[in-house]
Formats: C-alpha cells, structure tokens, sequence
C-alpha cells in the first residue's frame, strides 16, 4: 500500500492573474496589491510561478470570509 503525499489539487481555472483577481472582486489592480503587504493586516493568499503572481480562487474566498467584518444579532 502506498501513501501519496498531502498535495494540494489546483483546479486551473481557479488560479488568477491579479488582474483577473481584481475584475472578478470589482476592485481596482492597485486593492490587490495593497492587500497583499503585511502591514494592510491579514494578507491576501497568493503565490509565485517565477517571477508572475498567482491567485487560488478558494483560498481568495476563504481569506474574505475571514477577514469579513461580524454581524452583530439585534437584542
């Protein structure tokens, strides 16, 4: 029995451009950028192929459900 190492599966069509990120967000390239320093909080997923950045649509969302201001229940 073999063992397969723990590999994260990339779909292809969830990994975006910065400006493919940006359009899908409605936000402006420069927003990406921006949260992606260390010092705009927690930052935003992504990571490198040589000298291009890349983002995973999954761990996008998840990093927005976290960092998503919480709803305060009426009393």
């Amino acid at each position: 029995m073999s063992e397969q190492p723990n590999v994260a599966i990339l779909n292809p069509n969830d990994i975006l451009t910065p400006e493919e990120l940006a359009k899908r967000l409605k936000v402006r390239p420069t927003w990406i950028y921006e949260k992606m320093r260390s010092r705009s909080g927690p930052r935003l997923p992504h990571f490198r192929c040589g000298r291009y950045l890349r983002f995973n649509w999954p761990d996008v969302c998840q990093w927005l459900r976290s960092t998503a201001p919480k709803q305060r229940r009426a009393a």
